[in-house]
């Protein structure tokens, strides 16, 4: 292997590691939102369909939260570095996803703990939506033309990894503790491991060099001719960060859908299906580990047949299957709910998995990491931030799932739509990496 095929390697690994442990940090908080949080942190008189909401609802804060995280890391990541961005993101993730770990419940401070909760999601959605930039620009920025989907994909595995550790913790605590023990400190554990974040931060800080591409556009322009590049990206490119938005939509819908709400709905005595949260849990956890290796191939077949070309087959599918998962689903049986959830985010890989290219490649370098950060967390805050409220208040109308594949569907279309309009890399004159 050639020094620069190793230095690939080495980024590659690191963005990966990096993403996964940060996704991990994410999604445990998706997990303890669905399963331990209406129970510990709300009022034990409040009724079970309530709490689950208000649940749900301080999960989406944090998605609100990531535009706001993607100004302020991608402000940090345009003027000092993609490499001092991501370290503090990962510092910061670490610290509010402990402190989480340690909270006391309703039962012991009362409404400050749900207000706590809050403050510490917020901060998670903050630092969240600086480490995806951070990430997905140290392999971008540095791979051959002709491999940043490839390259650019491992950033992107972190996202179904983390679902695959959130998800196997919970599922190992849950398997060596009763009920009463998992709910007062079981579900604190994972938590708790997050503050090894600092520990990668310093890693990164002390041993990956910074891009090439940022290093150039330093000794152009000069930090001084970068005093606010967000603010240059939403004057000189708000359509771009629009259209990175639609077309991040149809992704995270259609994934929040298929590993959180899926796994409220299903488990749920009151309103849903009443099946054991373990299968649903494995069910979504083995459906991710076979979404990592399609996002890799999906990366690989956009630098082959192109970015759009690849990601609007994934957003015309997603549409699709949105009708066909819910009534596999809906039989109960382990091995048709293992196949309605890895359809569901095998398709979702065919647009994930090109996407760090295809954002990378909208925006010029100075820019480029508040822009494909902002239109990313956009995407995030209206898609997945607020996908299982959505569908849970569907299900809650109309008492059915018809409507909610509907949702998924228009969510499908506003993707295919906004790729389309995005165009073709040659006529991206100001994005080229």
């Amino acid at each position: 292997m050639s020094g620069d095929n190793r230095s690939m390697a080495r980024l590659a690994a690191t963005s990966l590691v990096g993403a996964s442990i940060e996704w991990f940090d994410f999604y445990l908080y998706g997990v303890a939102a669905a399963l331990v949080f209406p129970t510990l942190y709300f009022p034990k008189d409040m009724p079970s369909y309530i709490s689950v909401l208000a649940s749900l609802s301080t999960y989406a804060v944090g998605f609100v939260a990531r535009p706001f995280g993607a100004v302020v890391f991608g402000h940090v990541g345009d003027r000092l570095g993609r490499k001092a961005a991501l370290t503090v993101a990962l510092v910061v993730m670490g610290v509010a996803t402990a402190l989480i770990g340690l909270l006391p419940g309703y039962a012991v401070i009362g409404v400050a703990a749900p207000a706590a909760l809050v403050l510490l999601r917020c901060v998670q959605g903050l630092a969240i939506g600086g480490q995806w930039g951070g990430a997905m620009l140290l392999v971008v920025e540095s791979a051959p033309p002709e491999r940043r989907g490839f390259y650019g994909s491992f950033a992107q595995v972190g996202a179904p990894a983390g679902v695959v550790l959130a998800n196997l913790a919970f599922v190992i605590i849950d398997r060596f503790t009763d009920h009463d023990s998992f709910i007062a400190w079981g579900w604190r554990l994972p938590f708790l491991l997050s503050a090894g974040l600092v520990g990668l931060a310093w890693y990164i800080h002390k041993r990956i060099e910074e891009t090439a591409e940022f290093k150039a556009v330093e000794r152009t322009l000069g930090s001084e001719a970068r005093r606010s590049p967000i603010r240059d990206a939403l004057v000189n490119h708000p359509k771009r960060v629009l259209l990175a938005a639609g077309a991040f939509l149809a992704v995270q819908v259609s994934f929040y859908i298929a590993i959180q709400f899926v796994v409220v709905w299903g488990s749920n005595t009151d309103f849903g299906l009443s099946m054991p949260k373990s299968t649903l849990l494995t069910a979504v956890m083995c459906s991710s580990a076979v979404m990592a290796p399609s996002l890799l191939y999906s990366g690989r077949l956009s630098d082959r047949f192109g970015r759009r070309r690849i990601y609007l087959w994934g957003a015309a599918l997603t549409a699709v299957w949105a009708f066909v998962m819910f009534p596999l689903i809906e039989t109960k049986q382990p091995f048709l709910i293992f196949l309605a959830i890895v359809g569901s985010t095998t398709i979702n890989g065919l647009m994930y998995g090109p996407q760090a290219a295809l954002f990378g490649e909208l925006f010029p370098a100075s820019v480029r990491y508040s822009g494909a950060s902002l239109g990313y967390q956009l995407g995030a805050a209206f898609g997945g931030g607020f996908a299982p409220l959505i569908a849970t208040w569907i299900l809650d109308v109309t008492h059915g799932t018809t409507w909610v594949s509907v949702y998924i569907a228009a969510a499908s279309l506003i993707t295919i739509g906004s790729v389309l309009a995005i165009g073709s890399r040659r006529e991206m004159d100001g994005g080229n990496v």
